[in-house]
């Protein structure tokens, strides 16, 4: 049994009074009934990624969280695979942007598994006001060959006074022994003349004794000389 952990842990540069920046990698990688686990975490200016694997047996967890504040940016990256059994993945971004500051916040989290049960999470949060910009964007993928695969995603996005917020989130699930849950929700707010843009989409794809289930929502507030659209898409395929 091999078993290999590499862990790169926050790491802050201070150079610009307005910025911070953090940088954070975890991998963890185990063959031959091993279990493997990694979490990364990442608060400044932000980028955070896990990774984990896990074969035959084993068991593969990945979390990753990354906050941006000041002026906004933070993305986390969280991927889980396993080949005999139990895949779990979740990710988190959060951006602050202020006084004309822009926020980016980006989420991806992939989970795996063939043996069974691949679960998967991903959140974004951005907001931008006195004419900044919040960008949110948040992707989920789960996938199981035989059984149970769910995938959940949300966004949120936060324009004021002039700014502009944007959301997008994406869901899939995938089975092939049975069950497939996604789900999506992205809530986009602006106001005094701010914009606001929500996205969906969901997929839901399942087999052999199926059950395929897909909620997608997707929220566009705007108020007081504000625009807003709002977008949303499902589709639940059972073979």
């Amino acid at each position: 049994m091999k078993h290999l952990t590499v862990m790169t842990t926050i790491v802050l540069l201070c150079g610009v009074p307005t910025v911070q920046a953090a940088s954070a990698t975890a991998v963890s990688v185990a063959t031959n009934g091993g279990s493997s686990s990694a979490t990364a975490q990442a608060v400044g200016n932000a980028d955070a990624t896990a990774y984990a694997g896990a074969t035959n047996g084993g068991r593969a967890v990945a979390d990753s969280t990354a906050i941006g504040n000041r002026r906004g940016y933070a993305a986390s990256d969280a991927v889980a695979i396993a080949d005999r059994g139990l895949a779990v993945s979740t990710s988190r971004a959060d951006a602050r942007g202020q006084r004309g500051g822009r926020a980016v916040a980006t989420s991806e989290s992939v989970a795996g598994a063939i043996g069974g049960v691949a679960i998967s999470n991903s959140e974004a949060v951005a907001r931008g006001a006195f004419g900044g910009t919040a960008h949110s964007r948040s992707y989920s993928t789960a996938l199981s060959r035989w059984g149970l695969a769910v995938s959940d995603s949300k966004t949120s996005s936060n324009g004021l006074f002039g700014g502009r917020a944007t959301s997008v989130s994406d869901s899939l699930s995938d089975t092939y022994g049975g069950v497939a849950t996604s789900r999506v929700m992205t809530t986009s707010d602006a106001r005094y003349r701010a914009t606001a843009v929500a996205d969906g989409i969901g997929v839901s794809i399942s087999g052999q004794k199926r059950h395929s289930q897909v909620d997608a929502r997707a929220v566009s507030r705007s108020t007081l000389r504000a625009s807003g659209r709002s977008r949303v898409a499902a589709v639940e395929v059972r073979r």
